[in-house]
């Protein structure tokens, strides 16, 4: 089955742009699951081929797609189906696990890491005192190279020696610390990412993200962890299971 007999045909009646169609289609194709997650997308001048277009018309459909995170570009392999991510709130996980569990490879840029000393927010949501010392970690996390998510984190200075422990997962660092916390409280809300949060996760100012704040507890309730983390949301959807158990 050729690739436009999968996800349909442009319409001449349609006075949309070419590439604008083509992106609907693949779009609708990703979101009714007609293409799945991991599925290649045919080479930019099979496209054009296949659609009679140019080959700048495929590059900017196929462009805008990848900035949405709905496709994302591989070095030597080609265009990939990313679709979107869910997140469970019903379990205590890391991004590196959450995307270990879903077949993708996660991956993350510091921005910054260095050890401080509490501020007032921090010792807020950490219910810790003045001049307690804490180390701060800014780091952008992706899926299969694709920009997911920035991420704030404030850890509590008895939880890790140096923020030089810490590699691809801080969980894993705080586990092999033996502080990996057990309980958390989550907020999740929407919120328009700003210049420097839109450059960072490669999208444009203003566009829709979710922000989920989170503190976590050790199992002998003290705190260790308050993030702030300012998801895509055109990548992402939150899930809860909900009992009256």
């Amino acid at each position: 089955m050729g690739f436009s007999e999968q996800v349909g045909r442009l319409r001449e009646d349609n006075a949309s742009p070419l590439y604008v169609q083509l992106q609907q289609l693949i779009r609708d194709a990703i979101g009714e699951e007609v293409l799945a997650q991991g599925e290649a997308i045919p080479p930019e001048r099979d496209l054009a081929l296949e659609y009679d277009v140019s080959r700048i018309t495929v590059r900017k459909a196929i462009g805008g797609l990848v900035e949405e995170g709905l496709l994302t570009r591989r070095r030597g392999a080609g265009t990939f189906v990313v679709g979107r991510v869910e997140k469970s709130f019903s379990k205590l996980s890391s991004f590196t696990e959450d995307m270990a569990a879903r077949g993708r490879i996660p991956s993350s840029s510091w921005v910054s890491r260095a050890p401080g000393q509490v501020t007032p927010e921090e010792a807020m949501a950490l219910g810790l005192s003045p001049g307690a010392p804490v180390l701060r970690f800014a780091r952008i996390r992706y899926a299969d190279e694709v920009p997911m998510a920035f991420e704030l984190s404030t850890i509590a200075g008895y939880c890790l020696a140096s923020v030089d422990d810490v590699g691809d997962s801080l969980y894993t660092a705080l586990e092999r610390a033996g502080n990996r916390p057990v309980r958390a409280l989550q907020r999740l809300r929407a919120v328009p990412f700003g210049g420097e949060h839109a450059r960072m996760l490669g999208v444009d100012p203003g566009h829709a993200g979710l922000l989920i704040e989170r503190r976590a507890f050790l199992r002998d309730g003290r705190p260790a962890e308050f993030t702030r983390s300012y998801y895509r949301g055109d990548a992402y959807d939150f899930v809860a299971e909900l009992s009256d158990i």
